[in-house]
């Protein structure tokens, strides 16, 4: 097989994309926490690159790719023991084996990292740091293999998931939940609600993970081709429409639109397309941005009434938009668009939206029962939250003798 030089930069460019937007994410989530915990959600962000591309050259690759049980791939590429620089045709023809291992490593990462929004400002870093490398290892890498390794059930079964609605985000913001709701809610809320601490830090950080997300959809056609560009096409105009209708919700709502909704939705249009962009065309990426920021907006206002603390709405934004994302891939997939892929329910097959709300739903189950022992283990051995004076303290002086701003205006 030759390796072809365009497909194989366009992944390199691609997977160095995604990687931005792992400390886009620490932007994003560092503006909308208190001035005091801003350095541990970047350092939470920054180990967890660090931790995680280890992790996944060591075993998490083949736990997730290898050819094995439907469960997940096994130990036979561990260490990329056979991962070399030939392509592999059962992943991508035209690019090294260990360009679509390092692109795939670079979702490995943020997925956990997107679990930081819903526990931010109370978890020791030291708890944090083995829950994450646990959680990567029995939820992720499995969750990874079933719907896009080789012998994966839910792969075999049909579903679709171009760049990782379930994989990612149902994955991931399923996860948040379930440690906001075990950890508890942050001291004092009632009293002194929290409000974003720098606002130019999260439209920074929502342009940063825009600008990744092109690598992250686009890059998965795995190719400099026609689906990249299909895909990088619904990637924005489905972040435009949302970001432009929740800055519309909140301006019938409350009178005036603000910068920290149009990025909420923004990243929520962004979520929700990245199951469909390599199966939809432009129409339909429209109306999946357009309706998950009405469907995350309500999400995000009654988490107060519903009882949880999901600090920086990472279950409202990445659990929601991804499972709406993933029902409307069942519903406006095309094959005229990616004839690998299937039609859906609007172009004639019903029964592919049974297929991906089977594979929504055994996600979420899963995710919720195994990140839950996961939790419990890490805190019966270390303990999980730190003290209440460290956390009115704040986690920047706490747990990294650091602070992020010496003058206080």
């Amino acid at each position: 097989m030759n390796i072809n030089t365009g497909d194989t930069a366009w992944v390199l460019i691609s997977t160095a994309l995604v990687m931005l937007m792992t400390p886009g994410l620490a932007f994003f989530y560092g503006g909308m926490v208190r001035r005091k915990n801003v350095l541990g959600v970047l350092m939470q962000c920054f180990v967890i690159l660090a931790a995680l591309s280890l992790q996944w050259v060591l075993i998490g690759y083949s736990l997730s790719f290898a050819p094995g049980t439907g469960f997940w791939g096994g130990f036979g590429w561990a260490g990329l023991r056979g991962v070399g620089l030939e392509p592999y045709a059962d992943y991508s023809a035209t690019i090294p084996h260990q360009a679509f291992m390092i692109f795939q490593g670079m979702f490995a990462v943020i997925t956990p990292a997107l679990i930081i929004g819903a526990f931010a400002e109370r978890m020791k870093f030291s708890a944090f740091l083995v829950f994450t490398l646990l959680w990567a290892t029995f939820v992720y890498d499995p969750i990874c293999h079933w719907v896009w390794g080789i012998g994966g059930w839910l792969r075999t079964l049909g579903a679709l998931d171009y760049a990782g609605g379930t994989v990612v985000h149902i994955n991931a913001g399923f996860a948040a939940l379930v440690t906001a709701l075990i950890i508890g809610k942050r001291k004092n809320l009632g009293d002194n609600p929290p409000v974003p601490h720098n606002l130019p830090f999260i439209a920074l950080g929502t342009a940063l993970l825009w600008f990744g997300w092109f690598g992250f959809n686009a890059g998965s056609a795995l190719g400099a081709n026609g689906l990249a560009v299909n895909a990088f096409v619904t990637t924005n105009t489905a972040a435009a429409a949302a970001g432009l209708s929740w800055a519309v919700i909140e301006w019938i709502r409350h009178g005036k639109p603000t910068m920290f909704g149009t990025a909420s939705g923004a990243v929520a249009g962004l979520v929700a397309i990245t199951p469909a962009a390599g199966f939809v065309s432009v129409i339909p990426a429209i109306i999946i941005g357009l309706s998950v920021s009405l469907l995350c907006f309500i999400m995000v206002n009654i988490k107060g009434k519903l009882g949880y603390d999901d600090s920086l709405d990472a279950f409202g934004v990445h659990g929601v938009g991804g499972m709406w994302g993933a029902l409307a891939t069942g519903l406006f997939a095309s094959k005229l668009v990616n004839p690998a892929g299937a039609d859906g329910l609007f172009f004639g097959n019903p029964k592919l939206i049974m297929v991906q709300a089977i594979a929504v739903g055994v996600t979420v189950i899963y995710t919720i029962i195994v990140t839950a022992i996961i939790y419990k283990l890490v805190d019966m051995f270390i303990g999980v939250r730190v003290s209440e004076k460290e956390e009115l303290m704040g986690l920047d002086l706490t747990q990294h003798s650091e602070r992020a701003y010496t003058v206080i205006e």
